[in-house]
């Protein structure tokens, strides 16, 4: 569980609050790269995902949806829902590998567990109000709250993979704190199955099973990440290279190609050129804001 802690430690994890009060009608939520957390205080609504899937929810929920998945949700027009709405940013080397251990949606009852229960009400309690500071302590409570969910969904064994998985999984879990930690090491699918006490054979299956991919390609994506984190810090290219396990910056260069199309000086360009862009109103309806 420190591994997990460590993991989640190293995230920069921020919730916006955009909505607070009665929801009617219907209402779409898309917001490019971000999630959502939704939480119903008091009505009925139906949400909506993407591919078709509903959900029908009448008692005090959290609606959780870590990924950016468009959505619809329904009320009745007459009676409407109390809601409070926001969005989610998770920021990390590891997003990618986080993002994938989660379910795309998640509905839970607020009093699935004492913490939720009481973080929700305080959180009610604050959207509802008339304070000063309504507005940064609600955002702050939605950010609580995420790690709350994230909780309850480790103790509930709702990882579906990942990063996550493999940190709860007792064979995996010295393995992946050790690329995590050590990506500079040339670690070879012998090496990682000597750290699992396994054979070769048997843990390149075993990793595949939980994680979803292969040792090699876990490890160039963890690597990735990591330079990403770098370059964006303005470390020189070769330096980066050689913190994550390459002799020269043109070894780094070619997996940047070969995993993203782009090389890392293009890479940190356009993200840069992306970063300056004035932000956009992610509702598509403008619901009310906070």
């Amino acid at each position: 569980m420190e591994n997990i802690a460590d993991i989640i430690r190293s995230m920069s994890l921020t919730a916006e609050v955009f909505f607070s009060g009665r929801l009617c009608g219907i209402q779409s939520f898309s917001s490019e790269g971000k999630g959502h957390l939704h939480l119903l205080k008091k009505g009925n609504l139906t949400v909506i995902m993407k591919d078709g899937t509903k959900l029908v929810i009448d008692k005090p929920s959290v609606i959780f949806i870590p990924g950016d998945i468009e959505h619809r949700i329904l009320s009745e027009q007459s009676e409407g829902a109390e809601m409070v709405c926001a969005t989610l940013n998770i920021e990390s080397t590891n997003r990618k590998l986080f993002l994938d251990a989660f379910p795309a949606f998640l509905a839970l009852d607020t009093d699935s567990a004492a913490y939720i229960a009481r973080t929700a009400e305080w959180l009610f309690e604050e959207a509802f109000g008339r304070s000063v500071t309504r507005s940064v302590v609600i955002d702050k409570l939605s950010e609580l709250f995420l790690l709350q969910v994230i909780r309850y969904v480790i103790e509930n064994d709702l990882v579906k993979g990942g990063v996550l998985a493999a940190l709860t999984n007792p064979m995996m879990a010295k393995v992946i704190s050790s690329i995590h930690s050590q990506p500079q090491v040339d670690w070879t699918v012998d090496s990682l199955a000597e750290l699992a006490a396994m054979s070769r054979s048997k843990f390149a299956a075993t990793f595949k099973s939980v994680l979803g991919t292969t040792p090699n390609d876990y490890l160039s994506d963890v690597r990735i990440a990591i330079a990403q984190d770098m370059l964006i810090k303005k470390k020189p290219v070769n330096l980066v290279a050689n913190l994550v396990g390459y002799e020269h910056g043109s070894a780094l260069a070619r997996l940047f190609r070969k995993k993203l199309g782009m090389s890392p000086k293009q890479w940190l360009k356009l993200t840069d050129s992306q970063t300056q862009l004035p932000i956009s109103v992610h509702d598509k309806n403008k619901t009310k804001k906070v």
